[in-house]
């Protein structure tokens, strides 16, 4: 997998359905620890809630995880996880807590409402493609960086650092498909004085 959608940042919505107060919670997260601490932190701080609903999806392992909390099963744990599936969304975690207000939604409305919790949080963190970049860096003289910083940039590079010394030496990184074809632009605009070096790989935002 060279992409990926996960969530922008971390963020929380709420509303209230029949008195019930529901409050969606968002976060991208990487690994199962970071998940489950996720989870247990809302679980403290809402103690008193009636039910504190989970689903989290995960790159690593394909794993997928949901909890009802005592809602009637089906009603709670899966519609949220539903709405990470649909969206396509993975490394990340949503938690839907609810105060009870008395008035019992029915199975329909228990999924409606818990559907639209992990919704209106997703929607409030915002959602990113993730893609695999490759890393890299290309040493200049001083002569050549004037052409070569606003190369990088057209051929879709983005500038992570600049170093200077006796030479100066750019860091950058670049999807992954697109690493040939900025090599060959380097070396043709320096007439082989330049070329980058690739020194590593990660994935970073490429889209929103």
């Amino acid at each position: 997998m060279n992409e990926y959608r996960t969530l922008a940042g971390e963020a929380n919505d709420a509303f209230v359905e029949r008195r019930s107060r529901f409050i969606g919670y968002a976060k991208p997260v990487q690994t199962q620890q970071e998940a489950t601490d996720f989870i247990e932190a809302i679980k403290s701080k809402h103690w008193d809630a009636t039910h504190n609903v989970y689903a989290y999806c995960l790159r690593e392992g394909q794993i997928r995880r949901y909890s009802d909390d005592g809602e009637p099963q089906g009603t709670a744990g899966i519609p949220a996880l539903d709405v990470l599936l649909k969206e396509g969304l993975t490394d990340c975690v949503v938690v839907c807590t609810r105060y009870f207000g008395g008035v019992l939604l029915g199975a329909g409305g228990l999924v409606r409402a818990y559907s639209h919790t992990a919704k209106i949080a997703v929607e409030k963190a915002g959602m990113i493609t993730m893609g695999l970049c490759a890393e890299g860096e290309a040493t200049c003289d001083y002569t050549l960086y004037g052409k070569l910083q606003p190369l990088l940039c057209r051929e879709g590079a983005i500038l992570t650092d600049t170093a200077f010394a006796d030479s100066v030496t750019l860091r950058f990184r670049i999807p992954a498909e697109r690493w040939d074809a900025l090599c060959a632009a380097v070396v043709d605009a320096s007439f082989g004085r330049c070329a980058p070096c690739r020194t590593g790989e990660a994935f970073a935002q490429i889209g929103g």
